[in-house]
């Protein structure tokens, strides 16, 4: 019996992806059926776990199984679990609407795309669980009813807009979805899903290892008939086609790569192959077992606030919770898998967890053993290491903030680009070999781009003198190497920062002797300068720093730098503003003839405004903001005319 039926519209975005999928661009379409059956499988995982923390549910918690039903005459397939089940809220939710972080981005990507190839990427990059169905079928009809409610609900699409949802009275507990499949290929019989081997071949391809049994209705056939009776009629027996066995309790020796290829994808709902598999067993006082995945390309919602994270959490091969945060920090917050632990009780909650002294120890040998693995995947296989920190370096690098036992083996597997070649990122390690002879610092410059910052004033000398500068234009950059002191003995030192020191011991005498002589012919424009400019910079000095720009600005050893001051203030977190230094390249043929022309006059007014260029000039060189750009604009506009 079914009442009150209502037609809804799919929310935009989740009309989008269902087009894509009706029209999909992906070649296999076998994985439909793995999505569902691994939608069933949390399902069951989420009524087990709730039947524990409510004693008093009423729910049938026996039995609890996946079931594939095959109707080769209606051409239907169903697939059917008697697990958590849904209200209509959820219906709405999680059907009617894609709530997961990333889908405009991952639609827009997908319409930039210009070649199938990477359009599959991202459909893997994004996983599109129930949505897959509607590669497969012209209509999709689901029935449920959540545990301990008596009142089921319907669903029904074709996927073109809209969708009804209604009442129903007699829905079992669980979640039934009936695929009312496109004709056959009859060039195309592998693709038959109406076929039990078919159906076989897939379970056991992709959901092998779902720890609730998946069963299914077989056709036997009959014995023969002795001669003279009546043949046999077939029998139908119900069979288990999935082998139910936990891949991380299975000994290593025994599971293929592809079978760990297929649960990472069961347990990320991701479509591609993750780029490395790591296993952990902890035995003694305190066992678990881990299977880590580091996942092949970053998922859309890497840095976005809502996205989920944390690894599944498993106690005696019972699942416990989905994204456990306690057990993987947020700088890893891409690894993916499962942590089965011997020891914890079942009705662990999260605030529990937050205090668990064997919680805090497992995140900590599992953070080790990734980073380790990744510190061995930089020597053993640096193309999977080339593309792990293309997809999750700038994460990686927040950990230099808030993972102070670990910071060193952080740096070690870190890479950055820099001046000694522009097409390879380097390691810290190898910058640090093939640093010149009595160099002290490792040097760097942050800023808002490569570009930026390569033609940066503050670059000349060291470019001049040969130094590597590790360019930095990450925006965790701004915060990390203000808090890290250094690597390997070796001090970081901003080159946009302070007093930048290059010479050696001979070049020092020289260049004593020689700043001692241009400060006293400067001295009084260096003091006029200060003064003139002094709503704007904190001191004017001569710089060692230029060699072909006229002047630059630098701050302080403890300032802040001008692009973090902007990331604050994006962040609605005003700062006071702070006056940096102005540094005047003394063999520049303007800073030469500013000075001679303010010795040669006695009033000095006129020159206000060359003084007003000379730090206009610095600032839009650094990429900077000014103030006042009309007033800029006049005055260069003013100088232009005269030289006409």
């Amino acid at each position: 019996m079914t009442t009150s039926t209502e037609t809804l519209e799919f929310q935009s975005e989740a009309r989008q992806l269902l087009q894509l999928m009706i029209h999909s661009i992906y070649s296999n379409k076998d994985v439909f059926l793995r999505e569902l059956v691994s939608n069933a499988s949390d399902a069951l995982d989420k009524l087990r776990l709730e039947a524990f923390r409510d004693k008093e549910l009423d729910a049938d918690t026996e039995n609890l199984h996946v079931e594939i039903e095959i109707d080769r005459q209606q051409r239907t397939l169903t697939v059917r679990d008697n697990g958590i089940g849904m209200d209509r809220e959820d219906v709405v939710n999680l059907i009617g609407t894609i709530a997961k972080s990333g889908t405009a981005e991952f639609l827009r990507q997908v319409k930039e795309s210009q070649d199938a190839a990477a359009s599959q990427d991202l459909i893997g990059q994004f996983g599109v669980g129930f949505y897959a169905s509607f590669m497969v079928a012209d209509k999709v009809t689901l029935r449920t009813r959540k545990a301990g409610t008596s009142e089921g609900v319907g669903w029904e699409s074709s996927g073109e807009g809209t969708y009804t949802i209604s009442t129903v009275a007699d829905a079992p507990q669980g979640t039934e979805v009936t695929l009312h499949l496109k004709p056959a290929d009859a060039e195309d019989e592998l693709a038959d899903y109406t076929s039990v081997a078919k159906v076989r071949e897939i379970i056991k391809r992709y959901s092998d290892f779902i720890t609730w049994p998946v069963t299914m209705a077989v056709e036997k056939p009959a014995a023969p008939a002795e001669e003279g009776a009546e043949p046999a009629e077939p029998t139908i027996e119900i069979e288990t086609i999935n082998s139910m066995k936990a891949l991380w309790a299975r000994p290593q020796s025994e599971v293929s790569e592809d079978e760990y290829h297929e649960f990472y994808k069961h347990i990320s709902h991701d479509w591609n192959n993750p780029l490395e598999t790591v296993r952990m067993q902890a035995e003694g006082t305190f066992e678990y077992q881990a299977l880590l995945f580091i996942p092949s390309q970053a998922p859309l919602d890497l840095f976005m606030r809502e996205r989920k994270r944390g690894v599944q959490l498993y106690v005696k091969r019972v699942f416990i919770m989905d994204d456990c945060e306690e057990l993987m920090p947020e700088y890893l917050r891409f690894v993916k898998g499962v942590v089965d632990a011997a020891d914890l009780s079942l009705n662990v909650s999260r605030e529990i967890l937050q205090q668990d002294r064997q919680i805090q120890l497992m995140r900590k040998r599992l953070v080790k053993k990734v980073l380790s693995t990744v510190k061995s995947m930089m020597i053993e296989n640096p193309e999977h290491y080339t593309t792990f920190w293309q997809e999750f370096g700038r994460a990686v690098k927040e950990g230099l903030l808030s993972d102070f036992e670990n910071r060193e083996t952080i740096l070690e597997i870190s890479s950055f680009a820099s001046t000694n070649d522009p097409e390879k990122l380097t390691s810290l390690r190898e910058y640090v070999e093939r640093m010149k002879e009595g160099q002290q610092h490792i040097y760097f410059m942050t800023g808002e781009s490569r570009v930026a910052i390569e033609r940066s004033p503050h670059m000349e000398a060291l470019r001049a003198k040969g130094f590597e500068v590790l360019v930095l234009a990450d925006p965790v950059d701004e915060m990390w190497v203000d808090s890290v002191g250094g690597f390997d003995g070796k001090q970081f030192q901003s080159i946009a920062k302070g007093q930048v020191d290059l010479d050696t011991e001979e070049e020092k005498k020289a260049a004593d002797a020689e700043r001692e002589a241009r400060q006293q012919d400067f001295g009084a424009l260096l003091t006029w300068l200060s003064t003139a400019l002094d709503d704007s910079v904190k001191e004017v000095r001569l710089s060692s720093r230029l060699t072909t720009s006229a002047a630059c600005l630098v701050g302080d050893t403890n300032d802040v730098t001008p692009t973090l001051e902007k990331m604050y203030r994006a962040m609605g977190q005003e700062l006071p503003h702070i006056k940096r230094i102005l540094e005047l390249n003394p063999t520049h043929p303007l800073v030469t003839g500013l000075r001679e022309a303010f010795t040669k006059e006695s009033d000095h007014s006129g020159l206000a405004d060359t003084a007003e260029l000379l730090y206009g000039m610095a600032l839009l060189a650094e990429g900077g903001e000014l103030g006042d750009p009309s007033r800029f604009v006049a005055l260069l506009a003013d100088r232009l005319q005269r030289t006409l």
